[in-house]
């Protein structure tokens, strides 16, 4: 179950202020199951009645948008210009398809051809304004007609499973978070949960609306994170590595974690024979950074699940760590709401 979750949210169009599709779907599934309400600024917030009444509010967040681009302009000979919605590596999107807007039109991210290149220039990463989304259009009158400034742009990049126990697909930041906290909402809990599925995680503090309103004393934030375990990248540099379970990083960009609660992380793992590890990098950042800030100041740690290739068309997951992660927020969770 868990997992076709996550391919249906991963195979949803959602960029940054564009998550409309993906929230309607997450309602669809816990509708049944708790209470929720959306903010003014698209924040679904969900309460779950547990079995127990909790010492202490407890909530948990995973963001529901993705990276992608957004139209900005249309060229007379019908291409599109667009900039980043996210932070996305140039390199990673140059010949890739893409979806545009609500009519799904198709499009490629086009480059000069390489024989029309100097060559001194042949190897070198073209500047993003110098590419173009093609949609087949003559003319701008005719692309209009399809397509228009403001529209969002995802990548085409469909939800494959291969290997041993791998997941490809886009949009896993954060859609396995999304999943995760689906499947909680469901079940039985131990304890009265709050769940932020939050908006606009790749470009602004959104959750800071949720976390106001929901004033936790707790917070988990349900999260990918940077998997570098490929060659040519030093142990040191690799910042965690798929198949060795749940990621809990001490420190990243925007939050410096709660010594406590990082510690007791991992010795409910150890007493729970759950895989963790932690990042080797301090790199990145998520919600966490905003929610311990809101109101008086928040309790936070953040779980995630390493990913290789992240804000990428193809990012990869392990799905023993989707499963490990699973577990040791369902403990953690518990955890915090007693302590």
């Amino acid at each position: 179950m868990l997992k076709e979750t996550v391919k249906n949210l991963c195979t949803l169009n959602g960029i940054s202020g564009r998550e409309s599709d993906v929230r309607d779907y997450i309602i669809g599934q816990i509708k049944d199951y708790a209470e929720y309400k959306t903010d003014a600024l698209g924040n679904l917030i969900v309460f779950k009645k547990g079995r127990k009444t909790p010492k202490n509010r407890v909530m948990l967040d995973a963001h529901m948008d993705e990276v992608g681009f957004i139209v900005t302009y249309i060229t007379d000979d019908g291409l599109l210009k667009f900039s980043n919605v996210g932070g996305i590596n140039t390199k990673v999107f140059i010949g890739k398809t893409v979806i545009i807007g609500k009519n799904s039109v198709t499009g490629v991210v086009g480059i000069v051809p390489v024989h029309l290149t100097e060559r001194e220039k042949q190897r070198d990463i073209p500047e993003k304004d110098s590419l173009y989304i093609d949609i087949g259009a003559s003319s701008r009158e005719e692309a209009l007609k399809y397509v228009k400034p403001g529209d969002s742009v995802c990548f085409d990049s469909g939800y494959v499973e291969f290997g041993e126990n791998s997941v490809k697909c886009k949009a896993l930041d954060d859609r396995v978070g999304c999943a995760v906290l689906i499947e909680m909402i469901k079940s039985d809990l131990e304890y009265d949960l709050y769940f932020s599925f939050s908006v606009q995680e790749e470009i602004s503090d959104a959750a800071a609306a949720s976390s106001y309103s929901t004033a936790p004393n707790y917070a988990i934030c349900v999260e990918t994170t940077t998997a570098s375990d490929i060659p040519g990248v030093e142990a040191e540099k690799r910042v965690c590595l798929l198949g060795e379970g749940a990621v809990v990083p001490f420190m990243d960009r925007s939050t410096l974690y709660n010594k406590e609660l990082f510690d007791r992380a991992f010795e409910i793992a150890k007493e729970n024979g759950v895989k963790i590890q932690t990042k080797s990098v301090v790199a990145g950042g998520n919600n966490a950074g905003v929610i311990h800030k809101t109101r008086g100041g928040v309790k936070v740690l953040n779980v995630s699940v390493p990913c290789r290739y992240l804000h990428s068309p193809s990012c990869v997951i392990n799905w023993d760590d989707v499963e490990e992660s699973k577990r040791l927020i369902e403990l953690l969770s518990s955890e915090f709401a007693n302590a």
